[in-house]
């Protein structure tokens, strides 16, 4: 099994994203729900979208907050199962 953040993504053809301030809401098109993501969330949905893997964020996200690496890399795994749980993203 490869490491979720090292592997590619694809975002969920019903899945439509929008930037409000430092955050993003998604809507889910096939059930009406949404999904707010803070700001370390939104970068990680804007390397999704990009095609990136979500580890290309790692450093940013580490120069910019007081985050252990282990803390963030745990924090980054979770909301990407978060993600495929509520059919948002799944690996490519």
């Amino acid at each position: 099994m490869s490491d979720t953040l090292e592997a590619r993504w694809r975002i969920s053809d019903q899945a439509i994203a929008n930037a409000v301030a430092d955050e993003t809401v998604i809507l889910h098109l096939g059930n009406g729900t949404y999904f707010g993501l803070d700001p370390i969330g939104a970068r990680l949905w804007d390397a999704l979208k990009a095609g990136d893997p979500p580890s290309s964020i790692c450093a940013a996200v580490l120069e910019a907050y007081d985050v252990e690496p282990e803390q963030l890399n745990a924090d980054l795994r979770a909301l990407l199962e978060e993600l495929r749980s509520n059919d948002l993203a799944e690996p490519a």
